[in-house]
């Protein structure tokens, strides 16, 4: 049974009625294949809030009665823009007018890129209102009847589309995707980052047991003191698959410098209480925290100014949004006549303050530490740093002489904070290792939960959806767990009595990112998926037709599992296997060729298979955030057979490849299938990959 509550009406709200366009003009997007698509653009606001937002209609026999509004995680003053600069998969413009949608977006009211508004419920409001205010747009434009809306958006931005469609009657059905729980965060950032920190000399060990071939067993060959931590961060929800990134060198702490300056306001006495009250790790004298703790004292002896002028480093999706909030060094850097000694230094977020002279106060985070070679002396250069856009005046106001500090306290510090924040909701799983048999924590814990304040939209998701929902999440996610679109399930059905209204897909081999380039031979990624999941939940809306079953799936410890063959698991993404001689792994001599066999067969419905692609070889390299270009993974495209097992949709295709060089090798599929009419339609492509892994001798 719904849950009463009062749903806000944006039309009745007078601060919501004024509206006024400034720019209205005929405009052209041009697709991947050099198509020009006209559309008209409308820049307006509604001044009352400084609210501003963008509609792109398309030409009016290509209107098909629809509107799909992106919500960004984090809005910006600017940020009915943002999604302008996007092109090919990713065009998110692009593909609203190709499939018969005008596209909305807006800043939802927020004035600065530095922190959140005075009410944070302003962005589900302003989002409403833009809402409404596009149809009446549309409506006297093209002379149509009342355009369906859908509202998506990923990470923070699934938690305002989660408040849009549970708390507004603006939209019709929403699409959020990779979302967290109430209390995700900062817990789910915070407890990634000690990860890397705790397992950083065993992520090859973890990786490679897991990997195709492997021995299954991720704790083989770990220490005690890394066993216990996987298996702490793996029964809260961390896919433990997903350490790779870490095993091929990269170590992004993510959104962590920017939600830390929340939780030190919020709780300053924490960060003194992890050293000195028993209970917490870094309280332990023999513990691990003490060990990678670094206090330091230094002299400047020359300073290096930034190279130029801090630029903007965010864009508008879920791994990059938060970014706008960060200034980079650009070169900077600081020559010390001493650097810290040891052999095992953990210098991952040490604040670098300095003590004396004139930019006291000005607090920096460490990118590098440079030693010279054969000299106690070396240079820091600087990192990203929040909330400041003076970097070049705080290095040039440095002189040598000035003495300042290396510490990295505070950041060893709130990577357990998780441990202190068990929900007295029972239904979140993943705190029941830190719970008594009773229910009650076991560790010591802080005032409050802070992660209810952290979702940036005023509200509490409660499940009382308004519209019909359908929620793409990752199962190789690194920012936010996996089973919390679990929980939100458990959520709608409680609040509505039933699921009829709501669809889960997992998506294997994906994480966060919500861009077409995040992929490489151990991961894919859900954006095909997500833009199919949009004209899904509109055909359902509009037309009465039923999305696809959704994935089956089992809760266990803090991870979800699915189903290895696409009968059980449902959902819209294509199973694939792939042997090497007709295994997982193999040994063989260098120059003799191996012959790689792919099947992959897709959920009943879920269409066809359009595109099967292999690579020979994994190169080890993560997609750069920096080039955001895609890395060729699977260079070799391959003809397929088209086949039907068990009633089901699918294609089988061979690769054979000879290694001259001894070592261990790994190659991959992509497989690419699509429920449109047409195979080349680049936005509705859904992913998937698979490996095997070949021992040359």
């Amino acid at each position: 049974m719904a849950v009463a509550k009062e749903i806000y009406h944006a039309m009745d709200d007078p601060k919501m009625q004024k509206m006024v366009i400034d720019t209205q003009e005929k405009r052209e997007r041009e697709l991947s294949d050099g198509t020009k698509i006209p559309f008209l653009y409308i820049h307006g606001s509604l001044p009352d809030n400084e609210i501003k937002f963008i509609l792109c209609i398309p030409e009016k026999d290509k209107y098909e009665g629809r509107f799909f509004q992106y919500l960004s995680p984090f809005p910006g003053p600017d940020e009915e823009v943002a999604s302008l600069k996007k092109s090919g998969e990713d065009d998110a413009v692009a593909f609203a007018l190709t499939h018969g949608a005008y596209f909305v977006e807006s800043n939802m009211g927020s004035k600065f890129a530095f922190g959140g508004a005075a009410d944070p419920t302003l962005c589900w409001k302003a989002s409403a209102a833009v809402a409404e205010h596009s149809r009446k747009i549309v409506m006297d434009l093209y002379g149509v009847t009342r355009p369906y809306g859908y509202v998506y958006g990923g990470s923070g931005g699934g938690y305002k589309s989660m408040a849009c469609i549970e708390n507004t009657d603006a939209w019709d059905g929403a699409c959020p995707y990779v979302i967290g729980s109430p209390v995700s965060l900062p817990n789910t950032i915070t407890m990634h980052v000690q990860g890397q920190r705790r397992l950083r000399h065993v992520f090859g060990k973890i990786v490679d047991a897991l990997d195709a071939g492997g021995s299954g067993n991720p704790y083989e060959g770990l220490n005690e003191n890394e066993a216990a931590m996987l298996k702490e961060l793996t029964q809260m929800g961390f896919p433990p698959k997903v350490w790779f990134v870490e095993a091929y060198g990269v170590k992004d702490p993510g959104s962590l410098p920017v939600l830390t300056p929340g939780v030190k306001q919020h709780d300053p006495s924490y960060f003194t209480d992890f050293w000195t009250v028993p209970g917490y790790l870094g309280a332990d004298p023999d513990s691990e925290e003490v060990k990678d703790r670094l206090q330091f004292t230094g002299k400047v002896k020359s300073v290096h100014l930034p190279s130029e002028e801090n630029a903007n480093l965010g864009g508008n999706g879920v791994d990059d949004a938060w970014r706008k909030q960060l200034a980079s060094g650009n070169g900077a850097w600081i020559e010390l006549e001493e650097l810290p000694e040891g052999e095992d230094l953990y210098l991952e977020g040490v604040t670098i303050e300095l003590t004396t002279g004139k930019a006291v106060g000005k607090p920096m985070l460490l990118d590098k530490m440079i030693r010279e070679p054969g000299k106690k002396s070396g240079y820091l250069t600087i990192g990203l740093c929040y909330g400041m856009t003076d970097i070049a005046e705080v290095i040039g106001s440095i002189e040598p002489g000035d003495t300042l500090t290396m510490d990295n306290s505070d950041y060893i510090a709130i990577q357990s904070y998780y441990r202190h924040q068990v929900p007295e909701d029972l239904s979140f799983h993943a705190w029941d290792q830190f719970r008594d048999e009773n229910g009650k924590p076991v560790l010591p814990q802080r005032s409050d939960v802070m992660g209810y304040g952290f979702t940036g939209t005023g509200t509490v998701q409660d499940g009382n959806i308004q519209g019909k929902t359908i929620i793409t999440q990752s199962l190789m996610d690194e920012s936010t767990c996996p089973w919390c679109a679990d929980w939100y399930k458990g959520k709608v059905a409680e609040s509505r009595g039933d699921t009829k209204d709501f669809r889960l897909y997992y998506m294997e081999n994906c994480m966060h990112g919500d861009v077409a380039w995040l992929e490489n031979n151990m991961i894919t990624n859900y954006v095909g998926a997500l833009q199919q999941a949009l004209l899904d939940v509109s055909a359902w809306v509009e037309k009465g037709i039923e999305p696809l079953p959704e994935t089956s799936y089992r809760y266990e410890n803090g991870q979800i599992y699915v189903p290895d063959n696409a009968k059980e698991r449902h959902g819209m993404q294509a199973v694939v296997s792939l042997t090497v001689n007709g295994e997982n792994c193999v040994h063989v001599k260098a120059g003799e060729p191996v012959t790689m066999e792919m099947k992959a067969l897709l959920p009943e419905g879920a269409g066809r298979i359009t595109e099967v692609r292999f690579g020979a070889e994994d190169p080890r390299k993560f997609p750069s955030m920096a080039d955001q270009k895609p890395l060729n993974a699977f260079p070799d495209k391959a003809d397929f057979e088209v086949i039907e097992e068990g009633g089901l949709a699918g294609a089988k295709a061979s690769y054979t490849h000879t290694y001259t060089e001894p070592g261990t090798h790994f190659a991959s599929v992509r497989v690419r299938s699509t429920r449109s009419s047409r195979d080349d339609d680049v936005f509705t492509q859904v992913r998937n990959i698979a490996r095997v892994r070949i021992v040359v001798e």
